[in-house]
C-alpha cells in the first residue's frame, strides 16, 4: 500500500495523505459489491428510489463541506465548487425517479405475449478524472445505482477527497455496505484491475483519449460494456451578425473556467474576418478583467492548475516564441498558477490540434459559413462547442453540420443532468446523463410467453 500526498494547488500546503489501494483490495471490493448488488436489486423499485433520495439529502446537507474540500484538493473557486456539490445532489435526485420508471415494452406478436425487461448489469466500475471529481463521479454512480447495480469507483490520484467523502455519505444515508465503494489508488493497479475483473460488467471512464482507447481494447477481450468520455478541442464560432459584445464578454469563461481543465473548453475561438478586430479588442478587455486568484473568495473566477506537473505540461504549449496576442493576470508566489493566454497561431499549428487542458485559447479567422464549418470539423475530437449568430437559419444549419455531441447557440452550455452528454469521433463512446442514462446500465431482456 502506497501513500499519496495531496497538496493544495493554490499555496502548495499539505492537505492530506491518502493510502493507495492495490489489486488485492480491488478484488475484495468487487466481491463485496457483487453480494451487495444482489440484495439491492431484490429491493422494490420504490425502496431503491427512497435510498437514492436519502443519499441526495445527505449530500445536500454536506454541500458546504464538500465544496470547501474541493477548493483545498482541486483549487476550484468556491463558487464553482459549491455548484458542483449541488449538482451531485441534483443528479442523485433526478435518477432517484428512475427505479420506478425503467419501463419495458409489450410487443405485438402472434401466439402469445412478448415483453421486455431492463435487468441490471451487476457491478459497474467507474474511473474518474481529476478535473471535476464530484460531478463526473455522480454521472456514473447515480444512474448505475438507480438501475439496480453496485458501483466501485476509482478516483484520480490527485483528487480523491470528495469522492471518498461521498462514499461515507452514502453509508451514513443508509445505502447498504458494499453497494457504493471508492478505491483510491493508481490507475495501473486499481483501474487496470477493474478493467480486467470478470465480475465487473461495465466500465465508465472519463479521461484522455489515449488511455480510453487502451481501456476499450482490454475491455473488448471480455466483451465488457464501456462508456467513454474522452478528449475535446471544441470550437466557439462567432459570426459577423452575432452580438459581438456578448460573444466577447462570455468567451473567457468558455475556455478559462476551471482553469481550462475541461474537456468541453472552447479552446479554438473562430471569428469571422469582418469583425475580427472589433472582437479581439473587446475580448482583450474581458480576458484582462477575468478574476484569477484565491479560490476561497467568492469573486474569484479562476484558480490554479491542479499540480506543478500539469502546469509544466501546459507551459510547454506556450514557449517564448509562441504567437501570444495578450494574457490575463495570475498571482505570483506559491501555487500552480498560469495566466489566461490568448494565441493567434496558424491553422495547422500544434496548439490548434492538440488538447492543452489549460487556460490557453487559439483564435483563428474564417471567411464564410462553409469555412467556419470546415475549420470547426478539422479536429479528431467532437465533444462540444458554441455558435454565436442572430440568424436562426444559420444557427440550424451550422449546428447540424458541426460534428460534436453538445452544441450551444449564443451561450456556452454543455452539461445538464436532464439532457444527454457525450462526443463524436475520438471524444468518446456512448452518452451520459439525460432521461435514458439509467437504461444504459441495464441489459434488455426479451421474453415470449406462449399462449398454448
Amino acid at each position: 500500500m502506497s501513500m499519496h500526498t495531496i497538496l493544495n494547488p493554490a499555496d502548495e500546503s499539505l492537505v492530506a495523505e491518502v493510502a493507495g489501494l492495490g489489486v488485492e483490495e480491488t478484488n475484495e471490493a468487487v466481491a463485496r459489491a457483487k453480494a451487495a448488488q444482489r440484495r439491492w436489486a431484490a429491493l422494490s423499485p420504490a425502496d431503491r428510489a427512497l435510498g437514492l433520495r436519502r443519499f441526495a439529502a445527505a449530500v445536500d446537507a454536506a454541500i458546504p463541506e464538500l465544496a470547501a474540500l474541493e477548493v483545498r484538493n482541486s483549487g476550484h473557486p468556491i463558487g464553482n465548487a459549491t455548484w458542483e456539490a449541488g449538482h451531485v445532489r441534483d443528479v442523485l435526485t433526478y435518477y432517484s425517479a428512475s427505479p420506478e420508471r425503467l419501463i419495458g415494452s409489450q410487443i405485438p406478436v402472434a401466439g402469445g405475449i412478448d415483453v421486455t425487461f431492463h435487468e441490471p448489469i451487476g457491478v459497474v466500475g467507474v474511473i474518474t478524472p481529476w478535473n471535476f471529481p464530484m460531478t463526473i463521479a455522480s454521472w456514473g454512480f447515480a444512474p448505475a445505482l438507480a438501475a439496480g447495480n453496485a458501483v466501485v469507483l476509482k478516483p484520480a490520484e490527485w483528487t480523491p477527497l470528495t469522492s471518498l467523502r461521498l462514499a461515507e455519505l452514502a453509508l451514513e444515508s443508509g445505502l447498504p455496505e458494499g453497494l457504493f465503494q471508492v478505491l483510491p489508488g493508481k490507475g495501473s493497479e486499481v483501474g487496470a484491475r477493474l478493467v480486467e475483473h470478470p465480475d465487473v460488467g461495465k466500465l465508465v471512464f472519463t479521461g484522455s483519449t489515449a488511455v480510453g482507447t487502451r481501456l476499450a481494447a482490454t475491455a473488448a477481450e471480455q466483451v465488457k460494456r464501456v462508456t467513454l468520455e474522452l478528449g475535446g478541442k471544441s470550437a466557439n464560432i462567432v459570426f459577423a451578425d452575432a452580438d459581438i459584445e456578448k460573444a466577447a464578454a462570455t468567451a473567457p469563461s468558455s475556455v478559462f473556467d476551471n482553469s481550462g481543465q475541461d474537456c468541453c473548453a472552447r479552446s479554438r475561438l473562430l471569428v469571422q474576418a469582418s469583425v475580427y478586430d472589433e472582437f479581439m479588442e473587446r475580448f482583450e478587455t474581458a480576458v484582462k478583467d477575468f478574476k484569477v486568484g484565491d479560490p476561497t473568495l467568492a469573486e474569484t473566477q479562476m484558480g490554479p492548475l491542479v499540480s506543478a506537473l500539469h502546469r509544466d505540461r501546459v507551459a510547454e504549449y506556450v514557449p517564448d516564441d509562441a504567437p501570444v496576442a495578450f494574457r490575463g493576470f495570475a498571482p505570483e508566489g506559491p501555487g500552480y498558477w498560469f495566466a489566461p493566454t490568448v494565441l493567434t497561431p496558424q491553422r495547422g499549428d500544434r496548439v490548434v490540434r492538440e488538447e492543452i487542458f489549460g487556460p490557453v485559447v487559439s483564435v483563428l479567422r474564417f471567411e464564410d459559413e462553409a469555412d467556419a464549418i470546415a475549420l470547426a470539423n478539422s479536429s479528431e475530437y467532437g465533444l462540444s462547442g458554441s455558435i454565436f449568430t442572430r440568424d436562426l437559419g444559420r444557427a440550424l444549419r451550422v449546428s447540424r453540420a458541426v460534428e460534436a455531441g453538445n452544441l450551444s447557440v449564443n451561450s456556452h452550455s454543455s452539461v445538464r443532468y436532464s439532457t444527454p452528454f457525450g462526443g463524436f469521433k475520438r471524444s468518446g463512446l456512448g452518452r451520459e446523463l439525460g432521461p435514458e442514462a439509467a437504461e444504459h446500465f441495464t441489459e434488455t431482456k426479451n421474453v415470449f410467453y406462449s399462449a398454448d
